[in-house]
């Protein structure tokens, strides 16, 4: 145990030391001179600062070679990171979770270095060669094979199990994964985001296998322990795809493997030892290179075949829309309506062509008067609001609108918003940490645009987050979860995820758990 808590101290070291010498570049590039690089939220601040610099995150995103969502992605892990390890001194013991935060933050620095050529920051230190990287790759073996045999295990009837998947996905899905798979084997077709997306649904995760992963004291990441699950699988897709893609992995990458492998399937493998389940996820690890190499080899011909697996794994299940079969009356009803409205419409060109011919008899005079009516008419109406934009040099799409909420620009979202764009919940997330309260107000002026479905799950998600970071339950955020998250489901869910913080704290009495516990509650206080 003790040699296990050095390790992830070493490795949290490391991590820093990228980190700092990152920031030190990042700034930089973003105009930031002179300060020596400290701690996560050191960098976080300053990366404010850059943000006023230069007038807003698009333009903190162009220097650094990112899109709106990817620089949004960075700040979100940057801000959970320095959320997670508020304050740190050389040597003191680390957690699995603060491990995982900074391992993920050196893999979003990778990302941007490898989208920027001008950074030249080093990577974690770690083990060259063939070995690591089979490893790594009998690892990402052993964690998809986990996920088929849970599934197989939920539903040991074949038959059931395709009507089932036909039933949530539709019948053109399921023909094209038996297409793709083994006789008899329709997991073998999918794609992994499809396996993960079959444990991580939630109605399916509480029916099936909420109980392997309860147990344990294992994906507690996130609030809660299927959000934990559905990060880490999603993060796993993107490494697998670069096995797939013969990319070796980085060392950030293998070790985040090894530590999500843990993760996931050490619940698994501890209620494979206590009877409770038949998965033992430690045999999927023995297997030999030509084995190895076979598996993938097979799995890179069927990603092929399935157009890759581009996509992130989705949050839930959300069965196909069913088109209405239309019976004898109402065909006869339709045919109906289209014949009165061919009658309706000859009867129009009748009335039309009568008063063309009535106006071209009509006396020179009212050409005459006509033109005096022109002369008087009215000047032309003033712009609208996209049309204002558009003099101000500002595009009529998503990503100004974004930028403009994360700048706190109540004059350009207005435009925005009364040119009728929408907007989704998820965009003010950083506008709530840095309590821009004039734009968050706005857009609750303009609620009915907003159009994120489901949004409740993530703002939830994210806010008790920012809240056991020390950031309070402000007024406006109150208003946020009482305009959109007050729906029945949602409330039963916050109140499953109080009885559930309520279990945890009683079990393990600790500070965390206890905070956890008192924000879950605060939230539900506000929804209920």
């Amino acid at each position: 145990m003790h040699t296990a808590s050095h390790y992830s101290g070493d490795q949290f070291e490391h991590c820093l030391g990228v980190i700092r010498q990152a920031a030190t570049e990042i700034l930089s590039l973003l105009n930031v001179h002179g300060a020596e690089a400290k701690d996560p939220r050191w960098f976080l601040e300053q990366l404010e600062q850059a943000r006023l610099n230069l007038g807003g995150w698009a333009n903190v995103a162009r220097r650094l070679n990112l899109n709106d969502a990817e620089i949004s992605d960075f700040t979100l892990q940057l801000r959970h990171l320095q959320q997670i390890v508020p304050v740190y001194e050389r040597g003191q013991a680390v957690t699995d979770n603060q491990l995982i935060a900074a391992l993920r933050f050196v893999a979003a620095l990778e990302f941007v270095r490898q989208q920027q050529p001008l950074l030249k920051f080093s990577s974690l230190p770690g083990e060259d060669g063939n070995a690591r990287q089979e490893q790594a790759q009998r690892q990402m073996r052993a964690m998809t094979l986990t996920l088929k045999a849970l599934i197989n295990q939920a539903f040991p009837d074949a038959t059931k199990l395709n009507d089932s998947l036909k039933l949530q996905f539709g019948a053109d899905s399921v023909r094209r994964w038996l297409a793709n798979g083994e006789t008899g084997d329709i997991l073998s077709g999918m794609l992994f985001s499809d396996l993960a997306l079959l444990i991580v649904d939630k109605k399916t995760f509480a029916r099936h296998y909420s109980p392997l992963f309860n147990a344990a004291a294992a994906l507690t990441f996130l609030a809660e322990q299927r959000v934990t699950l559905h990060a880490f699988l999603d993060d796993c897709r993107v490494m697998r795809n670069a096995i797939l893609a013969r990319r070796p992995l980085t060392t950030t990458e293998m070790v985040l493997i090894d530590n999500y492998l843990h993760q996931i399937t050490g619940p698994v493998q501890r209620a494979f030892e206590q009877g409770r389940t038949r998965v033992n996820p430690a045999s999927f690890m023995a297997v030999d290179s030509n084995e190895l190499e076979h598996f993938w080899e097979h799995a890179r011909s069927k990603d092929r075949a399935l157009g890759g697996d581009k996509h992130p794994v989705r949050e839930n299940i959300e069965p196909p829309k069913k088109i209405q079969v239309r019976n004898e009356q109402d065909r006869h009803q339709m045919i109906s309506t289209v014949l009165w409205g061919t009658v309706g419409v000859a009867m129009l060109a009748m009335a039309f062509a009568a008063l063309w011919l009535f106006n071209s008899v009509a006396p020179a005079e009212s050409t005459a008067q006509a033109s005096e009516s022109l002369v008087d008419a009215p000047e032309r109406e003033s712009p609208s609001p996209r049309e204002k934009l558009a003099n101000m040099g500002v595009t009529w799409d998503v990503n100004s609108l974004r930028s403009a909420i994360d700048r706190n620009d109540t004059r350009v979202t207005t435009l925005f918003l009364q040119g009728g764009m929408t907007w989704q919940l998820a965009w003010t997330e950083q506008a709530q940490s840095f309590r821009y309260n004039e734009v968050l107000e706005l857009l609750l002026r303009y609620r009915l645009q907003m159009d994120e479905p489901k949004p409740c799950r993530r703002f939830i998600s994210t806010l008790s987050h920012a809240m056991s970071g020390g950031e309070p339950l402000t007024s406006v955020r109150k208003a946020y979860l009482q305009a959109f998250c007050t729906t029945p489901a949602v409330v039963e869910r916050q109140r499953y995820s109080v009885s559930q913080a309520k279990l945890r704290a009683e079990a393990t009495p600790d500070a965390q758990h206890k905070k956890w516990l008192s924000i879950q509650s605060a939230i539900y206080s506000a929804i209920k």
